[in-house]
């Protein structure tokens, strides 16, 4: 499976690319603790900017700060082989622990 890091990026790179109406890109911190996919595109020539996923890596957790998907990532991590208890949702209320 490689490292956590490794399987995130992986991941999350699924969500990124072309769009219907712009592009979507992967990007992460410099220490690859932080990952977004951050989309830009135009609606009724309206330009948009939108994070759609914002992932936070702390020890061994995924932290999901943000999914507006119509697959959740957390859907896709576990079927990419990381077990549920090292993924919280935050953005669905799902409580940090005190030492993250």
């Amino acid at each position: 499976m490689g490292s956590l890091t490794e399987t995130v990026r992986r991941v999350m790179l699924g969500y990124a690319g072309e769009a219907l109406n712009g592009y979507s890109y992967l990007t992460s911190s410099a220490d690859e603790d932080v990952f977004t996919v951050v989309s830009v595109g135009k609606v009724h020539e309206e330009r948009i900017v939108n994070t759609g996923l914002l992932v936070r890596l702390v020890h061994d957790q995924i932290i999901i700060e943000r999914d507006i998907n119509s697959k959740p990532l957390v859907d896709a991590l576990v079927q990419a082989g990381i077990s549920r208890e090292h993924i919280i949702l935050a953005y669905a209320g799902e409580a940090i622990p005190e030492l993250i």
